[in-house]
């Protein structure tokens, strides 16, 4: 399968769904990556984008796309719809993972609910969370509890980003091991990644 996994800014999807995609890429799955922004409002954008880089090898990507729009200012529109749609179209994923809707960044929830649209014909469409999600009621579990190591890598190539949480002593990979309990309690395994699916097709073998 082709699984595309759609992030806002570099390192979105590595908390999100960090853990699913190197679980897919180990069972011969394609995974593509597309990181609308270069997160040059979280810092400089040239470093930013050669983190994502690193964490993409790291998550053993088979390609990663860019979105080039500017950072804090991803538009609700037509454009961005259309931009997503040609992904699709050029990816034709089996599966697609974006941002949560109910998101207190704009850039997160512009983004969501233009993939609601871009996706309409897409069979599986799921939502992950991240840190400024909120309302976050998943009922789809991945046991991710072998993949965490590999997950937290990804997220230490984002260097510049690791404290830069708001919370004095807590580093992103504090809150993505915290998140992966949490959810693997609720999910009743060890670790786990979570989410709300738009669209989920069961598929039933005869």
């Amino acid at each position: 399968m082709r699984i595309l996994a759609i992030g806002a800014h570099p390192d979105d999807v590595e908390f999100g769904c960090g853990g699913t995609l190197v679980k897919y890429a180990a069972q011969g799955h394609e995974v593509f990556l597309l990181v609308m922004t270069q997160g040059g409002g979280g810092g400089d954008a040239a470093v930013r984008q050669k983190e994502q880089e690193a964490a993409a090898d790291i998550l053993h990507v088979s390609k990663l796309f860019w979105g080039d729009y500017p950072d804090t200012a991803l538009p609700l529109n037509r454009e961005l719809i259309q931009r997503l749609e040609a992904a699709i179209k050029d990816i034709n994923p089996s599966f697609i993972f974006s941002h949560h809707p109910d998101d207190t960044h704009q850039d997160h929830r512009h983004l969501a609910t233009c993939t609601v649209t871009a996706t309409r014909y897409t069979r599986n469409v799921l939502f992950y969370e991240g840190p400024t999600t909120q309302n976050f009621s998943p009922s789809v579990f991945v046991d991710v509890d072998g993949q965490l190591p590999t997950k937290i890598a990804a997220l230490e190539a984002h260097a510049s980003q690791v404290t830069k949480t708001n919370i004095e002593g807590l580093s992103i990979v504090d809150f993505a091991r915290a998140s992966a309990q949490f959810r693997g309690i609720q999910g009743r395994v060890r670790n786990a990644e979570a989410f709300v699916p738009l669209r989920l097709f069961i598929n039933i073998s005869p």
